[in-house]
């Protein structure tokens, strides 16, 4: 068999295409991990937007390019990654936040005091839309650089209980004290050992995301314990009602109760609706977070304290707050539906009680009257075959003066049975052409 040749020319038109399918070959794309030299000094923010926050922090980017003279992204991007003069930005736009990355070469001799942030224009950066969660200043040292003492992180973290951890393997040593300093922004120390710039770009992601998520996760802790108390006042309320119910025996009382557990019902509707997606949002960013101190490669050398245990004594307990106060507020909604199932049956039973009594009582009545209806009846036929008979007898009367022979007395008793048993029939008849007539199933 011989081999079918390919012509260098050929061409070839492929099916239509989804409309998202350019979008999702860029997805993978979209934020790749920069490539930084170290010595360099690094400001991040993260600013949560709403809906209308979008569109202006959007305009607030178009505004930086303009005032460096730089091309602008489209309204649809969602990264964007310049040079602006002496420092690179890197802006990426989130589910419900957006990031700010600042990168300015060099190592300044006092770390912290001449950040990325120095250079931007003071206006631009105090108008920046949205609600500031993370501030940042990350600096990197490279090998060539001197450890600093004691002293001198000290003097950098003003004085602040440092953690510390030996990441990538030992490649690389981190500093941080996790609070805010006095100029309202963390601050973060690396210290290069022998990484190349691929590395250390990777690196600065890393540590950059797990700061803002683990900032982000910790916004569910504030709405988990406000909600902690209503949620008590609730569960207390709750076990009031049901104890109300094994004592009450009345039909209105228990309506009542059936109404303080609408009540409660529609208060535990509006806290799952202010806290459902805040809480979810927690767990999602804290397995990031978890995600990313994995990817760090912390090395675990003698007694000191490490960025694993730091935040899993520090985050893990927030965390879990959020995580139990969401199954309780499940849990509470829950046994408000089976408490207010209890009582509507109750409720449904006793109105049963009630129509079975009416229906009871209405069969009495109505058999009463059916009693009453047949002695009336009888009445009816009497009187009826009286004056029957009496017409009868006046007309028997009137046949003796025509000569006609005929024993009155003894005509009128053989026309008695007669005249009764005809009125008896003429009225059922009546009765029975009434009750055809209102057979709605004779109708059809």
């Amino acid at each position: 068999m011989s081999e079918q040749q390919e012509h260098p020319s050929a061409r070839f038109s492929l099916p239509l295409s989804h409309p998202e399918r350019a979008s999702l070959y860029q997805e993978l794309h979209a934020r790749p991990f920069p490539v930084i030299d170290s010595p360099v000094r690094i400001s991040h923010l993260a600013l949560v937007l709403s809906e209308e926050d979008r569109q202006k922090d959007f305009q607030h980017l178009v505004d930086l390019c303009s005032r460096y003279g730089v091309t602008a992204p489209s309204f649809e991007d969602n990264s964007f990654y310049q040079r602006l003069g002496e420092i690179e930005v890197r802006w990426e736009r989130h589910l419900e936040f957006v990031t700010y990355t600042f990168v300015r070469p060099g190592f300044a001799k006092d770390p912290f005091t001449q950040t990325a942030l120095a250079l931007l224009p003071p206006d631009w950066l105090e108008s920046l839309p949205g609600e500031l969660v993370v501030a940042l200043h990350l600096e990197v040292a490279s090998p060539e650089d001197d450890l600093l003492d004691r002293e001198a992180l000290a003097s950098c973290f003003e004085g602040q209980r440092l953690v510390s951890g030996r990441l990538m393997d030992g490649a690389a040593t981190l500093w941080s004290a996790f609070r805010m300093h006095g100029d309202g922004c963390g601050r973060i120390l690396l210290h290069n050992h022998g990484l190349n710039a691929n590395q250390t770009g990777r690196l600065i992601l890393r540590v950059l995301e797990l700061e803002t998520y683990r900032l982000m996760a910790l916004l569910g802790a504030r709405p988990a314990r406000e909600l902690a108390p209503a949620l008590r006042r609730l569960d207390n309320q709750l076990a009031e009602i049901i104890t109300q119910l094994s004592e009450t025996d009345g039909l209105e009382e228990e309506r009542d109760l059936l109404r303080q557990l609408t009540s409660m019902a529609a208060q535990i509707e509006r806290h799952r609706a202010d806290t459902l997606s805040r809480f979810s949002a927690t767990q999602a960013y804290y397995h990031l977070v978890l995600k990313r101190l994995e990817e760090l490669k912390e090395s675990h050398t003698g007694p000191s304290f490490t960025l694993s245990a730091f935040f899993g004594r520090r985050l893990t307990p927030a965390v879990k707050t959020c995580d139990s106060v969401g199954q309780r507020l499940e849990d509470l909604a829950r046994r408000i539906e089976r408490a207010g199932d209890l009582i509507r049956t109750r409720v449904d039973l006793k109105l049963e009680e009630q129509n079975r009594r009416l229906l009871a009582s209405m069969n009495r009545r109505s058999r009463l009257q059916l009693r009453m209806q047949e002695t009336v009846e009888g009445l009816s036929i009497a009187a009826i075959s009286y004056y029957g008979i009496s017409l009868l007898r006046y007309l028997l009367g009137a046949l003796e003066p025509l000569g006609i022979p005929l024993n009155k007395d003894l005509a009128t008793a053989v026309a008695v049975p007669l005249v009764v048993g005809g009125v008896w029939w003429i009225t059922h008849r009546i009765k029975k052409f009434i009750v055809e007539a209102s057979d709605p199933s004779r109708e059809s």
